[in-house]
């Protein structure tokens, strides 16, 4: 078999699942994955007969795809912000949308309002797989990043990518929802859970039935307990202009941006993605609390 009649095997077992663009995508980068080709070598190599370990492996592949599991847990790592990083079920796979509010805290940390700073400090809450900490200290290299995820089980990709990246992070092994600190930053930025049980019933079940639930959902009662949870960290853990930054439900705009105010943050502003839905929160001048834990 070559890769051509291997793309049409693909779409003969896939098409119940994916469409037939999302099949060729899937395609590309199994071919890249498994013969090493980009997609200018793919249409130069496609006539190419493809070796038995090889056809073996693309054959594991489109099965386990059958199932619904994503493309990025049967490989094994997906790229986001340009870098690659390991992925399993324990993490989430890093979206789109997620390096959209890594591009606006990289711009923010860029502004006169911190330049000043000679040894900037970021915290990242719900690493996950270290997306955001390791994309942010890649670009920021002056500034010290720290994470928190209350799962060992990520910490220990979240490490492993840390590593691929050749990246220094500080790993903390906390859930925030009862974490203190004596730690000041001058950034935090979370992507906590937020997508609420309502919500759930309308997911693609690859999602559903692949990715860690507890970093998808949140009750319909209290859809907001990480984000408060959060923003009273950092009223405490926030150095004096720091910045809070968030990715949102797009539903909870408004009562997010409401949330924040309450509890003494300004100069809030609500940004949209690049699909035009309400994405993305960032807060400063915050009136730090003095008082004791």
């Amino acid at each position: 078999m070559n890769l051509k009649q291997l793309l049409h095997h693909f779409t003969n077992e896939l098409i119940a699942i994916y469409d037939e663009q999302e099949i060729i995508s899937i395609f590309n980068i199994t071919v890249e994955h498994v013969s090493g080709f980009n997609r200018s070598q793919l249409m130069l190599n496609g006539d190419a007969e493809i070796e038995d370990v090889k056809y073996n492996d693309y054959l594991q592949i489109v099965n386990r795809l059958k199932t619904g599991e994503p493309l990025q847990y049967v490989i094994g790592d997906t790229v986001f912000y340009g870098l690659t990083f390991k992925v399993s079920g324990v993490v989430l796979i890093p979206r789109p949308e997620t390096e959209e509010l890594v591009d606006w805290v990289i711009e923010r940390c860029d502004s006169d309002q911190f330049k000043t700073l000679e040894n900037g400090s970021i915290l990242d809450i719900g690493t996950g797989s270290g997306c955001i900490a390791i994309s942010l200290k890649k670009n920021l290299k002056n500034f010290k990043v720290s994470a928190i995820d209350v799962s060992e089980s990520a910490l220990a990709i979240a490490s492993e990518n840390a590593l691929l990246n050749n990246t220094q992070i500080n790993f903390i092994h906390a859930d925030i929802l009862n974490y203190k600190s004596t730690e000041k930053y001058d950034l935090i930025v979370s992507n906590p859970p937020y997508i609420t049980m309502e919500e759930q019933k309308s997911m693609h079940k690859n999602v559903l039935e692949n990715e860690p639930h507890s970093a998808l959902f949140v009750s319909d009662e209290e859809p907001l307990i990480f984000y408060e949870a959060i923003a009273e960290f950092a009223l405490f853990n926030l150095n004096e202009n720091g910045l809070l930054c968030f990715e949102i439900n797009e539903y909870l705009g408004k009562e997010t941006v409401q949330m924040l105010s309450n509890k003494s943050f300004i100069n809030i502003e609500l940004r949209k993605d690049m699909q035009g839905k309400d994405r993305m929160v960032l807060a400063s001048g915050v009136k730090l609390r003095n008082d004791s834990f």
